[in-house]
C-alpha cells in the first residue's frame, strides 16, 4: 500500500511539473512574438520592456505603431511618453502621424507639443499636412477652377469675370475650431464681388486689378479661420456680358407690354361703348319706326274728327317732297366734290 501511494504521488508530481513546463514554453513562444520588437527599441535605445509589449497587447494596444512611434522620436531627440503613445492610439487618433508633426515642427521651432498635436488629430484634421503648411505656405485657388470665375458688376453694368490666387499659412493656434479653407475662398470671392461692385467703370478694373487684392487683403478675411492670409494675386480678368444694358433691354420690353396691356384695356372698353351706343341707337330706330307706324292711324283720327283738312295733307306731302328732293340734290354735289372736278 506504501508502495502504492509513493507511485500516484510521483505521477503527480511529473504531471504538475509537465503542466509548468507547458506553460513557460507557451510564454516564451508568446514573448517570442515580441523578440524582435523589443530588440528594436533596445537598440534604439528606447525604454520598453518585454512585458511592457505584452501588456500593450492586452490592453489592444499594436505595439509595433507604438515602438515605431517612440524610436522615430528618440532619433530625433525627442522625449516621448509611451503612455501618452497608447492613450492617443486608444483614442483613435494616429500616433505616427501626430510623431512625424511633432517632428517637424521641432526642426522649424513651431513650439507645438504632444497635447495640441494630439488635440489637433483628434479634431479630424492632418496634423503633419497642418505643420508642412505652416512651414511651406500652400496656394488656394478662388474659385475653384472647376467652377469658372468670379463674377461682378461694376457700375458701369459691364460684367467683370475675375480669379485669384491666395497663399496662405496654417495658424497652429487656431487649428482646433478654425474655419477651413471653403470659408476663405468664400469670403475672398465675397471681397472681389463687393470690390467690382464699388468701381466706377470696369476699365478701373482692367487698369488697376491689384486694387482688388489689396482692398480684399486689408479686409482681414483670415479672422476665425485656420489659416493666415499671406497675400491674394488676381490670376485672371476678363469682360464678361453687358448687364446694364440688358436690364435696360429687359425694363424697355416690361414697359412695352404693361403699355400694351393698357392700350388694350382701353380698346376693350372703347369697343364695349360702341356697342353700348349701337344698342342704343338701335333702341331708337325702332321707337321711331314703331312711331311711324302710328302716324297713318293718328292721320285717319284726325281726318274723321275734323283737325285736319285735305289741303293741309296736301300740302304736308308738298313738304316731305320738297325736302326728299333737297336731300337728293344735297347727295349729288356732294359726290361730285369728292370726285372732283370733270375735265372731258
Amino acid at each position: 500500500m506504501l508502495y502504492l501511494a509513493q507511485g500516484d504521488s510521483s505521477q503527480i508530481l511529473y504531471w504538475v511539473i509537465g503542466f509548468i513546463l507547458l506553460i513557460l514554453l507557451l510564454l516564451v513562444i508568446f514573448m517570442l512574438k515580441f523578440l524582435n520588437l523589443w530588440v528594436q527599441a533596445y537598440l534604439s535605445r528606447a525604454k520598453t520592456s518585454l512585458f511592457s509589449l505584452v501588456g500593450m497587447q492586452l490592453r489592444r494596444v499594436n505595439p509595433t505603431v507604438i515602438v515605431r512611434a517612440q524610436i522615430s522620436a528618440i532619433q530625433a531627440g525627442m522625449e516621448m511618453n509611451v503612455r501618452d503613445l497608447e492613450a492617443h492610439y486608444l483614442a483613435g487618433g494616429n500616433v505616427i502621424n501626430v510623431v512625424r508633426a511633432l517632428i517637424a515642427a521641432d526642426r522649424a521651432n513651431l513650439g507645438l507639443d504632444f497635447r495640441r498635436a494630439a488635440a489637433i488629430d483628434l479634431a479630424g484634421r492632418d496634423v503633419l499636412e497642418a505643420v508642412q503648411t505652416c512651414v511651406n505656405p500652400k496656394v488656394i485657388d478662388c474659385p475653384d477652377p472647376t467652377k469658372g470665375k468670379v463674377a461682378a458688376m461694376a457700375k458701369d453694368g459691364i460684367q467683370v469675370l475675375a480669379r485669384a490666387r491666395v497663399t496662405v499659412r496654417a495658424n497652429i493656434n487656431r487649428l482646433v475650431g478654425g474655419a477651413t479653407e471653403e470659408t476663405i475662398i468664400a469670403r475672398v470671392g465675397e471681397g472681389i464681388v463687393s470690390t467690382i461692385g464699388s468701381s466706377q467703370t470696369h476699365k478701373d478694373v482692367l487698369e488697376n486689378p491689384d486694387a482688388i487684392s489689396k482692398t480684399v487683403l486689408s479686409k482681414g478675411l483670415d479672422a476665425g479661420t485656420a489659416f493666415e492670409i499671406l497675400s491674394i494675386d488676381i490670376a485672371d480678368v476678363d469682360i464678361g456680358e453687358n448687364i446694364g444694358s440688358r436690364l435696360q433691354a429687359d425694363q424697355a420690353e416690361a414697359d412695352k407690354r404693361v403699355a400694351q396691356a393698357a392700350a388694350e384695356g382701353r380698346r376693350a372698353m372703347a369697343v364695349a361703348e360702341e356697342q353700348e351706343n349701337s344698342a342704343t341707337v338701335m333702341a331708337n330706330r325702332a321707337k321711331l319706326v314703331l312711331a311711324e307706324s302710328e302716324v297713318p292711324t293718328a292721320m285717319a283720327d284726325a281726318f274723321r274728327s275734323g283737325n285736319l283738312g285735305i289741303m293741309d295733307f296736301y300740302r304736308m306731302r308738298n313738304i316731305e317732297s320738297d325736302t326728299k328732293m333737297r336731300g337728293q340734290i344735297a347727295d349729288s354735289e356732294e359726290q361730285q366734290s369728292d370726285e372732283g372736278p370733270n375735265l372731258g
